[in-house]
C-alpha cells in the first residue's frame, strides 16, 4: 500500500509546495531575492507619552506611515519561523517634524522586539517599538507568490 500512496503524497507535496512557500515568505518575512516581500508591513506600537495614549501603526515597505510628529519608513523587517526562537527584527528610519523647523532624525536603525531597550528610540514625547511583521495582503491571493527554484 506504500508502494502506492507514496508517489501520491510527492505529486501532492509538488502541487501544494509553491502555496506554501510563498505563505511562508508571507508569514515569516523569508527573504525572496535579498528583499522581504512587497506587501511587507512591520507592526509597531506607539505611545504618546504626554496623553499615555496607546497606538499600533501600521508601516508599509518603503512607504511613509504617521504618528503624532513622527514619520516612519520601514525598510526591512524580518520574523522568525515558528520552530526557530521568536525574533522580530525590523530597520526603521524615524524623523520628527515639528511646525516651523526643519525634519529632525529622531532613529535610524534595527529594532527588536524581543528587546526594546536594546535599540530605542530617544525621543521626549513619544516612545515607539516593534510588535510584528506581517504582509499587507497574502502573496498567493495578491498572485504575486515568487517561483522558488
Amino acid at each position: 500500500m506504500t508502494k502506492r500512496v507514496l508517489p501520491v503524497l510527492m505529486a501532492l507535496g509538488c502541487l501544494l509546495s509553491p502555496a506554501v512557500q510563498a505563505q511562508g515568505d508571507y508569514l515569516y518575512g523569508e527573504e525572496v531575492e535579498g528583499k522581504p516581500p512587497s506587501g511587507a508591513v512591520v507592526v509597531l506600537r506607539g505611545v504618546d507619552k504626554i496623553t499615555a495614549r496607546i497606538t499600533d501603526i501600521e508601516a508599509p515597505l518603503d512607504e511613509v506611515a504617521q504618528f503624532g510628529s513622527l514619520q516612519i519608513t520601514m525598510r526591512y523587517c524580518h520574523k522568525n519561523p515558528p520552530e526557530e526562537t521568536p525574533e522580530v527584527s525590523a530597520f526603521l528610519e524615524i524623523e520628527d517634524h515639528l511646525p516651523d523647523q526643519a525634519p529632525e532624525k529622531a532613529f535610524s536603525g534595527w529594532m527588536f522586539a524581543s528587546s526594546p531597550a536594546l535599540s530605542a528610540m530617544e525621543h521626549p514625547v513619544y516612545d515607539v517599538w516593534v510588535m510584528d511583521c506581517k504582509a499587507s495582503t497574502p502573496l498567493i491571493e495578491a498572485g504575486k507568490a515568487p517561483n522558488r527554484p
